[in-house]
């Protein structure tokens, strides 16, 4: 997922940070927002909507191609 973040908002972000946890903790956060969490909503993000989450905050308006079909 961090691959596919960097690689379709090359322009956007400035990079990943993944920080090792317990308990199956998984969170995106953007500026210090919480973008996802797995922990609230119960799953994993499939890859569009990661992608429709991040580029809604960093790149609104942004066409994702196929992702967004």
């Amino acid at each position: 997922m961090a691959q596919e973040l960097l690689q379709t908002f090359e322009q956007e972000i400035g990079g990943v940070t993944m920080i090792p946890g317990s308990g199956g903790i998984f969170e995106i956060r953007i500026g210090g927002e919480t973008a996802w969490s797995r922990n609230a909503q119960g799953c994993f993000p499939e890859i569009k909507e990661l992608k429709r989450l991040v580029r809604d905050r960093v790149a609104p308006g942004r066409d994702l191609g196929h992702t967004d079909r």
